[in-house]
C-alpha cells in the first residue's frame, strides 16, 4: 500500500510538472501553430446568401463544417444580407467567425482599434459588376441618374463611390437597397444601374435586361480582388485555434469540390439558397455567377491597402485605417501545408 501511495504521488507530481511545461509553452508560441487552446462547444459563424459566399454555402449543404468541427462543437449558421449588420454582430460578440466582404473586414478591424477581429483566410476573389440598362454607354450617360448598390459602407459601397471619384462623376445619385429591392426596382427602369455582387448582377442581365458596363476585374492588377475574406473575433481565435483550423479545413474541402466537380457544387450552393430565400438561381444565372469568381483562401493580402485608401476616396473614411497587426494567417497556413499547398503571404499585414 505504501508503494501504491508514492507511485500515486509521484505522478501526480509528474503531472503537474507536465501541465506547467506545456502552459510555458503555449504562452510562447502562437496557438495555432502549437496547437494551444480547446475545441470551442459552439461555432457562430456569419455568412451572406451570395454566389460570392460559395466556400460557405457549399461548407454547409454538404456537411463540411460539421464534419470537420466533430461531434463535440456545434454548429450555428447565421444569415446575413450585409457587410454592416455582420460587423456590428461579430465587434458585440454574438458571431465568432464570419464570411465577409474586405470593406466591412477593414472597418470592423478600424472601429475596434485593432483589438476584435482578424483575417485569418481569403474566400472569394471576383464577383461584382456595375450592370446597367442597355442605352448607359459610358460612365458619363450616367450623369443625373440613380445607381443602386447594397448598403452604405458595404464592399460594393465603396467600389461604385470610388469609381465614381475616379470618372470625376458628380450627378450619378446613390441608392442603397436590399438587392431583391434592386432588381425589382431595375425592372421598373426606376434607376438606370447597379454595382452589385453575384448572382445579383448576373440576375439583372439575365431576368431584367442590364448589360455589363464595369467588371471591378477590369480595376485590379492581373484581374484578382477580396470580394470575400473570413474574420474572426481574436478572443475566439486565441482560445480556440483548432476550431478555427477545422472551419478552414472544411472551406479547403468546398473548395477542392468546386475545383474537381463544379457541377456538384454549383447544385450545393442552388440548394442552400433555394432553403434561404425561397427560390432557386436559373442555370443560365448560375453559370455565369460562378465564370465570374474565383474560390481562394488566399485573402490578396497586397490589396488592402489600396482598399484602405479607397475607402477614403468614396468619402466612407476620413483618413485609410492602420492595418498593421490586421492578418493573422498562421491557422490558414497550418491547413494548407497539411494539404500539401503552398502557403499564402500576410504582405506583412500581420505585425504590428
Amino acid at each position: 500500500m505504501k508503494t501504491v501511495r508514492v507511485l500515486a504521488v509521484t505522478l501526480s507530481l509528474l503531472a503537474v510538472v507536465t501541465g506547467c511545461s506545456r502552459a510555458a509553452t503555449s504562452d510562447s508560441s502562437s496557438p495555432a501553430t502549437t496547437g494551444g487552446g480547446t475545441p470551442a462547444t459552439e461555432v457562430r459563424l456569419a455568412y451572406f446568401p451570395n454566389v460570392t459566399h460559395a466556400s460557405a454555402l457549399i461548407g454547409l449543404d454538404k456537411g463540411y463544417f460539421t464534419q470537420e468541427l466533430g461531434s463535440g462543437t456545434k454548429l450555428t449558421p447565421t444569415k446575413f444580407n450585409a457587410g454592416p449588420d455582420e460587423v456590428s454582430a461579430l465587434l458585440g460578440g454574438s458571431v465568432d467567425i464570419g464570411f465577409i466582404g474586405s470593406g466591412p473586414a477593414i472597418n470592423a478591424f478600424s472601429k475596434s482599434d485593432g483589438e476584435t477581429v482578424r483575417l485569418v483566410a481569403g474566400a472569394t476573389s471576383g464577383g461584382a459588376q456595375l450592370v446597367v440598362k442597355p442605352e448607359i454607354n459610358t460612365p458619363q450617360d450616367l450623369q443625373g441618374k440613380i445607381v443602386a448598390d447594397p448598403q452604405t459602407g458595404n464592399t460594393q459601397d465603396v467600389s461604385l463611390k470610388k469609381w465614381i471619384s475616379d470618372q470625376k462623376l458628380t450627378g450619378v445619385n446613390i441608392q442603397s437597397e436590399d438587392n431583391a429591392v434592386t432588381l425589382d426596382q431595375f425592372r421598373k427602369g426606376a434607376i438606370a444601374g447597379a454595382w452589385l455582387p453575384e448572382p445579383w448582377s448576373s440576375r439583372l442581365v439575365s431576368e431584367a435586361g442590364a448589360k455589363v458596363l464595369v467588371d471591378e476585374k477590369s480595376l485590379w492588377p492581373n484581374g484578382k480582388f477580396p470580394t470575400t475574406v473570413i474574420i474572426v473575433r481574436k478572443d475566439f481565435l486565441t482560445q480556440h485555434p483548432q476550431t478555427v483550423q477545422a472551419v478552414l479545413k472544411a472551406v479547403l474541402d468546398a473548395n477542392n469540390l468546386a475545383a474537381t466537380d463544379p457541377n456538384e457544387a454549383k447544385a450545393a450552393v442552388n440548394r442552400q439558397l433555394k432553403s434561404l430565400t425561397g427560390s432557386a438561381l436559373a442555370q443560365p444565372v448560375l453559370d455565369s455567377s460562378f465564370a465570374n469568381i474565383e474560390l481562394t483562401t488566399d485573402p490578396l493580402a497586397s490589396e488592402f491597402p489600396q482598399l484602405s485608401q479607397d475607402q477614403v476616396t468614396a468619402g466612407i473614411a476620413k483618413s485609410p485605417a492602420k492595418l498593421n497587426g490586421f492578418f493573422d494567417l498562421a491557422a490558414l497556413n497550418t491547413v494548407l501545408t497539411a494539404a500539401g499547398k503552398p502557403t499564402v503571404s500576410a504582405a506583412g499585414l500581420d505585425q504590428k
